[in-house]
């Protein structure tokens, strides 16, 4: 049950989110100015300003004495903190974590990533907070304004708000509930937090900020591990238990290898990064990283063209059998990988050629537009929550002294409601040189 201290968070989290949509609709504006445009009392206001004032989500700018007619204090002018994160969204992968972090104007202002090679979920969470303080420091970028934080993590998730799932090879180390991310973030931020599944978030990226406006979309990133996502009917796909998407966890050879997932001969075995790279080494190709693969490809090296190939038909198997069942327009597949070796996408999309159903239209296969940074850059798409995509897609938890628990959509459904006239067909970023990677505009 809603408790009144609840609801009063609530309301007051609404009104901050209406001061800050006015200051970035229309920048730089007086106390009264904000109070016309967002219909709250001066009183409301003074006590809204003043604590986003205090968080540094908003500066003081200048007055407005060089406009005022007659007598009179000149009234200050209120704009955005340029250096306030307002959106973090973050990726942990299998071996390394992302950042990016948003400013009120869903600007990218601050990313970064640090490695840490399969770490227990206690040695992920430390680095992952050392990374933020030293972006933080790095750049004068400061989190004490936060309005939401997006967490993407491997494996299959609950498509609940907030929770967090270990899959079996990944469990929640002692089994304190500092443990899992989305308590981590709570605890350290006090802001809304949502945890999903990293490649479903990738596909949502994939989706709002790169190719154009696609309803049905087959996604598959290949890195440390294998990994999807899907759009079906213009709606990013969960599952009933959030095993949407697992196309990296199909099996592609019964007699193969273990899959970290409990399963034998996934693909993930058999096309992931590290398990190409122990392919090549197995059978006489010494590369120890993308960039020694990146060499062999260049040189056209027989053992790295014959293992990218036998990877590349794994890949365009599971893509075309899921292509007969989804039926998608755009079958993208993500990665570095499809960058230094694109062999492997070009032995993709001739496998799902090959078994397409005759004389039907087939779905046009084509590397990601975005770079690793994809599931952060959808972590910050999901706290967005403006695309029609996530018209159905849970919303954060919100953080409290308590624990977490869902937030009421009535806020969210009534900004959709005020948008829907400006996005009849999925917003898209402005395409930037450094889009994702440095500066530039996240949604």
């Amino acid at each position: 049950m809603t408790t009144s201290a609840g609801v009063h968070a609530l309301v007051r989290r609404t009104h901050e989110e209406r001061v800050l949509r006015v200051l970035r609709e229309h920048g730089a504006m007086s106390r009264g100015q904000i109070a016309l445009a967002v219909g709250l009392s001066r009183t409301t206001l003074s006590e809204i300003t003043g604590s986003l004032l205090q968080r540094g989500a908003i500066v003081v700018v200048d007055t407005d004495a060089d406009r005022r007619e007659g007598s009179g204090r000149p009234a200050e002018r209120l704009a955005l903190d340029p250096a306030s994160g307002q959106f973090m969204g973050v990726d942990f992968g299998h071996r390394r974590v992302r950042l990016a972090v948003a400013d009120a104007s869903h600007e990218i202002v601050v990313s970064g990533s640090h490695r840490y090679d399969d770490a227990p979920w206690p040695v992920r969470l430390d680095l992952a907070f050392q990374l933020i303080d030293r972006l933080s420091a790095e750049s004068g970028v400061h989190y004490g304004a936060l309005q939401g934080i997006g967490i993407g993590v491997p494996g299959p998730y609950r498509p609940s708000p907030g929770v967090l799932v270990a899959a079996p090879h990944e469990p929640a180390a002692d089994g304190a509930p500092e443990a899992a991310a989305q308590a981590a973030f709570a605890a350290r931020f006090g802001a809304p937090v949502i945890v999903d599944n990293n490649t479903r978030l990738a596909a949502l990226a994939e989706v709002v900020f790169g190719h154009g406006s696609v309803d049905d979309l087959l996604y598959l990133r290949i890195s440390d591990g294998v990994g999807g996502g899907l759009v079906v009917g213009g709606r990013l796909v969960t599952g009933s238990s959030g095993l949407a998407g697992e196309l990296g966890h199909i099996t592609a050879d019964p007699d193969g290898l273990d899959c970290r997932c409990g399963k034998r001969g996934c693909v993930e075995t058999l096309a992931s990064v590290p398990a190409i790279l122990r392919t090549c080494r197995e059978q006489g190709l010494a590369v120890e990283d993308l960039g020694g693969l990146a060499a062999a490809v260049e040189r056209r090296d027989p053992v790295a063209d014959r293992v990218l190939h036998a990877a590349g038909t794994a890949v365009g198997r599971v893509l075309g059998e899921a292509s007969l069942i989804l039926n998608p327009s755009d079958v993208v597949i993500g990665g570095e990988i499809t960058r230094v070796a694109p062999a492997l996408l070009e032995q993709a999309a001739a496998t799902i050629a090959a078994g397409h159903f005759p004389g039907a239209p087939r779905p046009v296969v084509r590397r990601a537009e975005l770079s690793d940074d994809d599931g952060a850059l959808g972590a910050l798409a999901a706290l967005f929550h403006s695309s029609p995509l996530l018209a159905a897609y849970p919303e954060a938890a919100e953080a409290g002294p308590g624990g977490s628990g869902p937030i009421e959509r009535g806020r969210v459904e009534r900004a959709q409601a005020e948008r829907a006239p400006e996005r009849a067909q999925v917003e898209r970023a402005p395409k930037t040189a450094n889009r994702g990677v440095g500066h530039g505009r996240a949604q």
